[in-house]
């Protein structure tokens, strides 16, 4: 079990900001390869989730539990658990400030906290999410939420919205729609439930080769893609949603739908604490080269999972090909490896289009297609038992036993030639 403690001021070779899959995958494969390495992990969190699984949880799949470990057996033997809140950096001090008043010192620095929920950023939204009829998978409390709801709904207008880009899991608000579909139709009320996507982009999925296969889903489903359509308000009490867009003479113009059924996801930007430090881009991302996710301005700093500017889907699977091409390229910075690791942009995305079938939609940098198993398997773009049958059973155990452990299945890195 990790140590933990309440922070104070120290010096650690290697701090970690992040307790999530990136941050505890890092410091397993770090481990992994120098096991005395002096480790310290800031999070202020007890609880560790495995993200993925809440859109199962939404569609009846999972219980909430089974997506719930505490962090204090996730964080690997022999790395200091600071637990508190970071407020700011010192990178030119190699220096992180905690808001408990500590400091913690570091030789090199791994910044992976994830990105920020803005619940905030829909009036209206955070005031009704859990009750009428207002409900989200992006949120572990409320995933179970969605499930009653979709068993409880027997007829009306049931809407799925997604935000703009970039956003954790870009095919997670259509994966609620289409699990959600599926029980309707399952259940024999799909003649009488109408369903809207709307969507603020102007595309169903950023890999145009996947996007054949789920529209025949959104057929099947009789739902109503509705594009450009950004969520700007929900009224919980008269069970309407506000949507902004923008028509051909470029005037913006506010949509209110009714609803009995909201599935709503939030914008999402990096957080505050990454927003307003010196590691931050322009629009307040983690600035680092997007191949050795190392920081552009500061040498002994990395960054990796859904808080850099990478331009790759922010999954689980993209942190789990990005944690070992960190570990790797940090040890090369203090003289203790080798060559150069090299990320080429690897996300997946398992489509789940119906209960026991999913499209296995894996990509690299520029949507160029990155499947890791034999196609004959998962059938490239079409949907397939094999894939469901690989999300529901076999990609949590290589999360919880392999990613977290320091194992590095199907994750190996390619280096600089």
């Amino acid at each position: 079990m990790a140590i933990s403690h309440q922070s104070s001021s120290s010096r650690h070779r290697v701090v970690i900001v992040g307790g999530g899959s990136a941050g505890i995958g890092v410091a397993a494969s770090l481990l992994a390869r120098k096991h005395d390495l002096d480790i310290a992990l800031i999070e202020p969190s007890d609880v560790h989730y495995y993200q993925p699984g809440w859109t199962m949880v939404g569609g009846g799949i999972f219980s909430a539990e089974d997506t719930a470990r505490p962090m204090a057996k996730m964080i690997p033997r022999g790395v200091d658990w600071v637990r508190s809140r970071v407020i700011s950096f010192e990178p030119d001090r190699e220096r992180v400030l905690l808001e408990d008043g500590s400091v913690i010192s570091y030789d090199r620095l791994i910044v992976c906290p994830g990105l920020k929920l803005n619940w905030g950023g829909i009036p209206g939204l955070e005031e009704t999410l859990g009750r009428n009829g207002v409900t989200s998978n992006y949120r572990p409390d409320l995933a179970p939420y969605t499930w009653k709801l979709v068993q409880q709904l027997k007829s009306g207008k049931a809407i799925f919205t997604q935000p703009g880009m970039p956003i954790k899991c870009a095919g997670a608000p259509q994966k609620a729609m289409y699990l959600s579909a599926d029980h309707w139709r399952r259940k024999g009320r799909l003649k009488n439930v109408s369903i809207d996507f709307c969507n603020a982009g102007g595309v169903l999925f950023g890999v145009p080769d996947f996007v054949p296969a789920l529209m025949e889903y959104v057929k099947r489903y009789r739902a109503n893609l509705r594009f450009n359509e950004t969520l700007v308000g929900v009224d919980g009490a008269e069970k309407t949603a506000s949507f902004q867009t923008t028509e051909a003479d470029d005037t913006k113009v506010v949509k209110k739908y009714p609803f009995d059924f909201l599935h709503a996801v939030p914008p999402q930007i990096a957080p505050d604490f990454i927003r307003e430090s010196p590691l931050a881009d322009q629009v307040g991302w983690v600035d680092v080269d997007q191949q050795t996710l190392r920081h552009k301005k500061f040498e002994n700093i990395f960054g990796l999972g859904d808080v850099t500017n990478t331009p790759n889907a922010k999954t689980v699977a993209a942190a789990r090909k990005q944690v070992p091409v960190v570990a790797h390229n940090l040890l090369v910075s203090l003289g203790l490896a080798q060559d150069t690791a090299i990320y080429d942009g690897y996300g997946a995305c398992p489509l789940t289009v119906e209960r026991g079938k999913i499209v296995l939609a894996e990509f690299a940098y520029g949507g160029k297609l990155a499947p890791t198993l034999p196609t004959a398997l998962i059938r490239g773009t079409r949907p397939t038992r094999a894939a469901w049958f690989l999300k529901a059973h076999v990609l949590p155990t290589v999360y919880w036993k392999g990613m977290l452990k320091g194992h590095e299945w199907m994750a190996k890195p390619a280096f600089k030639v």
